[in-house]
C-alpha cells in the first residue's frame, strides 16, 4: 500500500469519526431539548397548580367571608325583627298597667276586687294568723272588708276564720309621672305568715305579670303569627 493509499484511507477513518461525532452531537443535542422541554413543561405544569391551589384557597376564603357576612347579617336582622316584637309586647303590657289604674278609681269594684284576693290569699297560706300590707290609699277599703273576708273564707275551707293584722308597713304608691322610677303599686295586697316564711304576693301588679306571662306565647302567635313561634 503506498502513501497515497494510506492517505486516502486516513481520511476515509477522520470523516467516519467525524460523521459518528457530529452524529453523537446532534443525539444529545435533541435528547437535551427534549429532556429541556419536558422539565419546563413540569414546571409550568406545577405553577399552574400552584396559581389554581391559590385561587381556589383564595376562592374558599371569599366564600366563608361571604358566609359569616350574611350569617351575621341575618343575625342582625333577627335580633331587629325580636327587638320590635319584644317592644311591641312591652307597650302593650305597659298599656296594660296603665289601666289597671283605673281598677282602683272605681271604689265599689275595687272593694269587691279587695275582697276576693283577700279570700284567695287566705286559702293559699292557710294560716291561723296572718299579716296583711297594702297602700295606705286602700286601708280604709281593706278595713272595711276584713270581717266578710275571713267569713268566706272560713265557710270555704270549713275552719275557723284567721286573725288578720293590717301592717304599718305600707305598699308603694300607685305610679305617677312626677316618680316614673319609683317603686310602684297599682292595688290589691300582700299576705304573709306571721313569721314571714311564707307569703302570697296578690297585687293587681302580680297578677298582670303572673297573667300576661301564662298568656304571652298566645299573645305573641295572635301578634306576629307563625313567626313569633
Amino acid at each position: 500500500m503506498n502513501d497515497s493509499d494510506v492517505s486516502k484511507q486516513i481520511q476515509q477513518m477522520v470523516r467516519f469519526i467525524r460523521q459518528e461525532a457530529e452524529e453523537k452531537a446532534n443525539e444529545i443535542s435533541v435528547s437535551a431539548e427534549e429532556e429541556f422541554n419536558i422539565e419546563k413543561l413540569q414546571l409550568v405544569e406545577a405553577e399552574k397548580k400552584k396559581i389554581r391551589q391559590e385561587y381556589e384557597k383564595k376562592e374558599k376564603q371569599v366564600e366563608v367571608r361571604k358566609k359569616i357576612e350574611y350569617s351575621m347579617q341575618l343575625n342582625a336582622s333577627r335580633i331587629k325583627v325580636l327587638q320590635a316584637q319584644d317592644d311591641v309586647v312591652n307597650e302593650m303590657k305597659e298599656s296594660a298597667s296603665k289601666e289597671l289604674l283605673n281598677v282602683s278609681s272605681e271604689h265599689h269594684v275595687y272593694k269587691n276586687l279587695l275582697k276576693d284576693v283577700i279570700v284567695q290569699s287566705l286559702v293559699r297560706l292557710k294560716e291561723p294568723a296572718v299579716l296583711l300590707r297594702c297602700r295606705k290609699d286602700d286601708v280604709h277599703l281593706v278595713e272595711s272588708v276584713l270581717d266578710s273576708a275571713k267569713e268566706e273564707y272560713a265557710s270555704k275551707v270549713n275552719i275557723d276564720a284567721p286573725e288578720i293584722f293590717v301592717d304599718n308597713v305600707y305598699l308603694p304608691p300607685a305610679p305617677s309621672h312626677h316618680n316614673a322610677h319609683d317603686l310602684f303599686c297599682s292595688g290589691g295586697v300582700v299576705l304573709a305568715s306571721r313569721d314571714g316564711k311564707i307569703v302570697c304576693e296578690n297585687t293587681l301588679d302580680a297578677r298582670l305579670d303572673v297573667a300576661f306571662n301564662k298568656k304571652l306565647p298566645e299573645i305573641r302567635k295572635w301578634l306576629f303569627g307563625q313567626v313569633a313561634a
